[in-house]
């Protein structure tokens, strides 16, 4: 009797692993999903901050961020910031006064004059999940 018990214990053990490892799978990938969304809302805040402390005549008119696939090939996920705004610097002005922050190897930034004295800046670097379901 109590080696049927085991071999009981050990059946209904095996029967249920396949579902713990399949929510374990969707934990796993609801856990990247909010830390590349975390990710991408700090680097947004980061460039906000950043544009505002070098630029000092700054005046924001739109600030958007996305957590995706950005180029819609291949399965990986980033994490893109805009944010347009209006200054009086010139284009080169601000590239050097953002050149510090943005220059590695992990990220692309670009700064484009929209008309006027509105400029835009794009921000897109890797997510710490890159390989989330989000990405597909």
């Amino acid at each position: 009797m109590k080696l049927f018990k085991i071999f009981k214990g050990i059946g209904i053990t095996l029967l249920f692993l396949p579902f713990l490892a399949i929510a374990g799978i969707i934990i796993f990938e609801i856990i990247g999903m909010c830390a590349n969304h975390v990710t991408t809302d700090r680097q947004t805040d980061k460039l906000q901050t950043d544009l505002t402390e070098k630029i000092p005549d700054i005046e924001i008119v739109h600030v958007s961020s996305e957590t995706g696939n950005a180029s819609g090939t291949g399965n990986h996920v980033e994490c893109m910031s805009t944010i347009i705004f209006s200054t009086e610097m010139t284009e080169d002005e601000i590239k050097a006064a953002l050149s510090e922050y943005y220059t590695s190897d992990n990220q692309y930034c670009t700064i484009k004059k929209e008309d006027g004295n509105s400029y835009s800046v794009y921000l897109e670097s890797a997510a710490p999940f890159p390989n989330n379901i989000e990405g597909h």
